[in-house]
């Protein structure tokens, strides 16, 4: 035990109580990372008579502690504010939800306790996704019954296989890209993603999915029934910045905007991703699956892609007799179903096709 300086006290003296009467003091926190007796920032301090909040990833032994003045979280003046803040940030927006940032850095138990008065003081269902970063589906089980599932989380697998994928091109087997993920095993509770700002080049969480594979990725998280799709800001607009590598140089970075396909598929599933999805995971480069309408969208879709040489593939949309095209514009020629509602559809090398009624 040591004697240390930190600033734990905040008054908020500009705000003058408009928000809220609340002061943060340091039996507020379980820890901090700064003594201003000796300038250290790079050492974790517990203070005294705090212990790390538990119900938390298990990373490193306890990943209860992030960084700066770290919440006490099992303070009931903390749990207090923290429900209070979010009332107040409701009335104050009108949002429907919230996307909650490093949740695995929280006591897990508190969650069911803070959404419970969200929704009951909003007065209806909020959408809640959050962001619990780990590549292993039993965790995120884990985690979602925890919270009693009054939450969604990200998709981290899927993100990990598109990431594998774009890396090993033609000897990933497409039959698997599915596999261990959320999006197949609890699409209720999947928010399903392609990149995001930690996964880019040069980030916190570099596994950067390479530019050829995201029209087939976006193409399997935007035209499937499966989960909650999210498009990243910079696979739309593009990006252009400089960071430091591992190596401690500055690199550029290039993100191409695939804003055209993506308005596609936008479209696409606004329009035809309607009714019983069938599924032709059935070769280990080209895969498909055909969306067969309902009462109010009535038109049928079928989607091919290929991290091969491309190729065909029969499948069925239930329509006999009719007319498909390539939204994608990939392949210029038409397709006609048989009597029974069968065609083949096909799609080039390394790319996607979405065929559509006509």
């Amino acid at each position: 035990m040591r004697d240390i300086k930190c600033y734990t006290h905040y008054k908020f003296p500009g705000r003058k109580g408009k928000y809220s009467q609340f002061e943060w003091h340091w039996w507020h926190f379980d820890a901090v990372d700064y003594d201003e007796y000796t300038q250290d920032s790079n050492t974790i301090y517990l203070l005294e008579g705090k212990v790390f909040d538990d119900y938390v990833a298990l990373e490193n032994g306890n990943f209860s502690y992030l960084m700066g003045c770290d919440c006490d979280f099992q303070s009931k003046e903390v749990q207090d504010e923290t429900i209070n803040w979010g009332k107040w940030y409701l009335d104050t927006t009108g949002v429907n939800g919230f996307r909650l940032d490093a949740i695995k850095h929280i006591s897990s138990w508190f969650f069911p306790i803070w959404l419970s008065e969200m929704e009951r003081h909003a007065g209806k269902d909020l959408f809640v996704v959050g962001e619990y970063w780990h590549n292993d589906i039993s965790t995120l089980h884990w985690y979602i019954d925890a919270v009693q599932g009054q939450m969604s989380v990200f998709d981290v697998p899927l993100h990990y296989n598109f990431h594998y994928a774009s890396k090993s091109g033609q000897s990933y087997d497409m039959r698997r890209i599915l596999d261990n993920t959320l999006m197949q095993q609890r699409p209720t509770h999947a928010v399903t993603f392609v990149e995001n700002h930690d996964s880019q080049p040069l980030q916190a969480l570099e596994a950067p999915v390479e530019p050829w594979f995201k029209p087939l990725a976006y193409a399997l998280i935007l035209l499937r029934q499966e989960g909650y799709p999210c498009v990243f800001y910079a696979d739309y607009y593009g990006a252009e910045y400089e960071d430091y590598g591992r190596d401690g140089n500055r690199y550029p970075i290039y993100l191409v905007s695939h804003r055209w396909l993506i308005d596609k598929f936008l479209y696409a599933r606004q329009n035809f991703a309607y009714g019983y999805q069938y599924n032709y995971f059935d070769h280990w480069d080209i895969i498909g699956w055909t969306r067969l309408g309902n009462q109010e969208h009535p038109k049928a879709m079928a989607v091919i892609m290929s991290n091969g040489a491309g190729g065909s593939k029969w499948m069925e949309v239930g329509k006999p007799n009719a007319k498909f095209y390539d939204l994608t514009e990939h392949v210029k020629e038409t397709v006609y179903t048989n009597e029974w509602g069968w065609a083949e559809f096909r799609c080039n090398g390394g790319s996607v096709s979405v065929w559509v009624e006509e």
